[in-house]
């Protein structure tokens, strides 16, 4: 931690010649040119920080960051709200395969509005909603200083809950739903893990597409419930991991073709079982493994099914050149949630009830809704 607060300090006690610059004070109309000699600071903030890799509940906690100067190239944004991801909890164990180094501030996506600006930025102004495309860490802090290119400005009329959680979920479901197989109105995918975000958006967008979705949950309380949120959603036939314990899982498919893409973000038995459900030829592609269990595949499945199994990992994906268009799914992802095209159960936490959302983000209290914080 004493390192994170020496660098922070540094930055923040350098000067420089004077600046031109636009900020945006509470309560006040935006400055569009206020000539100032001295540096452009950031307010002090408040952040979730991790000194060392373990338990997130044992390894983080909330400091006071102060100030920090805002380059010439920098937009300064006060965080709205950011998400408590399976990913971010995996970075701050240290098992994530791309991690920053410790001590690190928390977070990896979020929305917020743009407090001020350096004197070289053009696209953005005090006032406008931004969020980091590609994902960038560190957004678990109430206010954040980065360069101009990192930022996203998108439409504030989308709810704060879906800005702050659109890019890592949503978009790896609509990129595995376009990446691996050609897919037409009236086929159908399987999926593991549909009670989560993503397998809710592929629920949501196959059915925009007019493609049937099949969907495997864990036998465990609330399960019912469950079901019938999927269905309200559009999912199309909903089983029980038990209910798939029969010698042939595809006389359960009825009128709906056999799936020629299947994904797991389980693992083990939940993998064997969407398998199962793939036509000759079929694709699997994995992008999580919650139950960290291995991937058991018969030889018969490819011999004589010739099926396939891929990975898809979104950060490999970004980190292709993608940022206009992994920006130009995102203002389409946030217009189908704008237009209630597109939902998913998110709960509302404030900043200061991070604990809280920590335990329920870990499962420690069952099943919860995604949490997002809000500054």
């Amino acid at each position: 931690m004493t390192a994170l607060m020496k660098s922070v300090g540094t930055r923040a006690l350098k000067l420089s010649s004077a600046v031109n610059f636009r900020l945006n004070k509470c309560g006040e109309t935006p400055k569009r040119s206020l000539r100032s000699f001295s540096t452009l600071m950031s307010p002090p903030s408040k952040a979730i920080v991790y000194d060392q890799h373990g338990s997130p509940d044992s390894v983080t906690r909330v400091v006071n960051l102060p100030p920090v100067e805002v380059r010439d190239n920098d937009v300064c944004v006060k965080m709205i709200a950011a998400p408590i991801n399976p990913s971010d909890i995996n970075r701050i164990e240290g098992v994530y395969p791309v991690r920053p180094p410790v001590p690190a501030v928390g977070g990896y996506e979020g929305v917020g509005e743009v407090y001020a600006v350096g004197s070289n930025v053009n696209s953005l102004s005090p006032g406008d909603w931004v969020i980091p495309s590609p994902p960038s860490s560190g957004t678990w802090q109430t206010y954040v200083v980065k360069e101009e290119s990192v930022w996203h400005k998108i439409d504030k009329s989308c709810p704060m809950e879906y800005a702050a959680t659109i890019t890592v979920n949503p978009l790896t479901a609509l990129r595995m739903l376009e990446d691996f197989v050609s897919l037409a109105s009236g086929d159908s995918v399987v999926q593991n893990g549909a009670t989560s975000i993503v397998g809710q958006c592929v629920i949501q967008l196959a059915r925009l597409r007019g493609i049937s979705t099949i969907n495997i949950i864990r036998d465990r309380p609330g399960s019912d419930e469950a079901r019938e949120n999927l269905k309200a959603l559009g999912a199309d036939e909903v089983f029980s991991e038990s209910q798939l314990n029969v010698k042939n899982v595809k006389s359960l498919l009825g009128e709906l073709p056999e799936p020629a893409l299947g994904f797991n973000c389980v693992g083990g038995n939940a993998a064997s079982l969407v398998l199962k459900f793939l036509r000759e030829g079929g694709t699997m592609v994995t992008y999580g493994g919650m139950s960290k269990k291995p991937i058991t595949v018969s030889t018969t499945s490819f011999i004589f099914k010739d099926l396939a199994l891929k990975g898809f990992w979104l950060q490999n994906w970004l980190s292709l050149g993608k940022v206009k268009e992994c920006r130009e799914m995102i203002d389409y992802l946030l217009g189908l949630a704008r237009d209630g095209k597109l939902k998913y159960e998110t709960e509302l936490v404030p900043f200061d009830e991070f604990p809280v959302a920590l335990d329920k983000a870990l499962g420690k209290v069952g099943r919860q809704p995604k949490q997002v914080i809000t500054f």
